[in-house]
This record gives C-alpha cells, sequence and structure tokens, in this order.
C-alpha cells in the first residue's frame, strides 16, 4: 500500500493533496463528506459505495469523484478491493467545481478509468523520487482533472478579453496583498467595476465568488504559515493573513478545511493532513 502528502507550501493553482494506489480499501462513513474534491478507483475486486442515498458498483477500473461536502460512504463486495485515489487542493481550488461542471459526482467507465490510473501511477513515481517538482505536478493534476472536464471552453478562459481586463488583476491583488484590511469594495474598485459584476465574473470563470477566493487565498497563505513556522502564534498567523481576529481566522479555517489550524499543523507533523486521509 502507497500513499503521499503534500508536503510543500500551496501555491500552484491545482496540486494533489494526496494520493495512493494499491491500498486494501476498509469500510468508510462520512456523515459529512470530505473536505477536498477526492477521486476513488477501483483497482482490483468490487466496492460498493453509497452517495446520498443511492448505491453504486465500482467494479474493476471504475470510479469515481466526489464533490467536498456530499455524504457517502463505501465498503467492499468482494473479499478482495484495492483502491487508487487522490485528493486535490490548490489555490484554485474553487474553480474545480468549473471543470466538472458543477457536478457533485462524476463517474468514470473502465476506459477513462484506465487513463487515469496511469495519470497517478505516474504522479506516484515522481513522488517515489524526491524532490517533486511543485509546478511539474500541478501541471499533472490539471491534466488529470480534466478527464473530469464539462465545459469545453474553460481551458481559454485566460485568453478572454474579460478576463484579462478583471478577474486577472482582481487575482493579482489578492495575491499581492491579501495581508492587508483587504475588501471585496476595494477589489472591484481597483478594476472600475461594481462588487456584484466582479463577483458574478468570479464564479463565472474560477466558480466561485470574490469573497470565496479572497478568503481561499487567505486561508491557503494560513497553511503555508502553519507548516512553516511551526513556533508562531495563531493569532500572529491570523493577522499575518489578513483576519481581523483570531476567533475568526479560526472559524474561517475549521469551516474551509474541516479542523482547526492547531489540528491541521499537528497533523501535517505527523504526515496526516487530513482527518482520516488514509481511509479513502
Amino acid at each position: 500500500m502507497t500513499i503521499y502528502f503534500r508536503n510543500t507550501p500551496l501555491r500552484e493553482p491545482f496540486t494533489f493533496e494526496s494520493v495512493g494506489n494499491h491500498w486494501d480499501q476498509e469500510e468508510i462513513d462520512r456523515a459529512d463528506g470530505y473536505p477536498l474534491y477526492h477521486y476513488l478507483q477501483t483497482e482490483r475486486g468490487i466496492g460498493e459505495i453509497k452517495i446520498q442515498r443511492k448505491t453504486y458498483v465500482l467494479c474493476e477500473g471504475q470510479g469515481v469523484l466526489i464533490a467536498p461536502g456530499i455524504k457517502h460512504s463505501y465498503r467492499r463486495k468482494s473479499k478482495e478491493w484495492l483502491t487508487r485515489f487522490a485528493t486535490f487542493t490548490g489555490v484554485m481550488e474553487n474553480g474545480i467545481n468549473i471543470l466538472t461542471g458543477n457536478r457533485n459526482i462524476i463517474f468514470t467507465e473502465k476506459n477513462t478509468g484506465l487513463a487515469i490510473a496511469k495519470q497517478l501511477d505516474m504522479v506516484l513515481k515522481k513522488f517515489e523520487t524526491p524532490p517533486v517538482d511543485a509546478v511539474e505536478l500541478s501541471v499533472d493534476c490539471y491534466r488529470l482533472l480534466m478527464n473530469f472536464m464539462d465545459n469545453p471552453c474553460v481551458g481559454n478562459m485566460a485568453e478572454e478579453e474579460t478576463y484579462k481586463k478583471y478577474v486577472k488583476p482582481t487575482i493579482e491583488k489578492i495575491e499581492t496583498e491579501f495581508d492587508a484590511d483587504l475588501t471585496v469594495n476595494e477589489l472591484a474598485n481597483s478594476v472600475y467595476i461594481t462588487p456584484q459584476y466582479l463577483s458574478r465574473l468570479f464564479i463565472r470563470f474560477l466558480g466561485c465568488s470574490t469573497h470565496e477566493y479572497l478568503l481561499g487565498h487567505r486561508i491557503n497563505e494560513a497553511k503555508r504559515y502553519l507548516l512553516a513556522t511551526p513556533k508562531m502564534e495563531i493569532q500572529e498567523i491570523a493577522r499575518q493573513v489578513g483576519f481581523g481576529s483570531a476567533s475568526h481566522f479560526i472559524a474561517m479555517f475549521k469551516k474551509k478545511t474541516g479542523v482547526t489550524p492547531v489540528s491541521f499543523r499537528a497533523g501535517r507533523r505527523k504526515k496526516s493532513p487530513l482527518p482520516a486521509a488514509s481511509k479513502l
């Protein structure tokens, strides 16, 4: 059984939070879903997965991508059930729902599953021979996510004038000034449009509002501080990433990740960044 976790600061648009194969899958029940998009595929044997009261069977080569927060459970149907899996994150992870056409679950049949399996095995080989190139890994992640793509125009969004004129400079401002008292109104004013129109553009291109993108970027930067500066106080990290109070930061961090900042830091020290990550 093999599993690897991301152990670098989160800076790329998309990347793998965890990836594994040859996993002797045990029974899992997630009443509140999983905090990230995750893909599960049968490598050998047969599994049964229940998603929102509907039951499905995953035979060899078949897989399923499940959106965050979707109630599900799964168990083996055969004596042996080996799986491969991946969970996805990134500073633009809120844009994954654009690639998936806002679908909560996407099943892949054997042909697509074989292509995904090859991609995952290639990624695992890179983890086996560190250091892993973070940019190259981000490209691999995006290519894998393209297997679930529903909107053929997404790949060209960066060429659209509206994106270049309003969304791109806003993203750049967020990435450079997230630690300041930055608001959606201020971001909209910087590109001379209303906050409502800017949020509509963010939803169109990235699948999230301006506020959600700003919050997501701050949380991802907080993760970097939590990992890179283990002695820095939570209150100071909150201030460094633009939160006015530690209590608000802790509440937002838990809402976005499913764990508190302290639990996230402690978990990553053990190479287990997410609750039950080894039980995909």
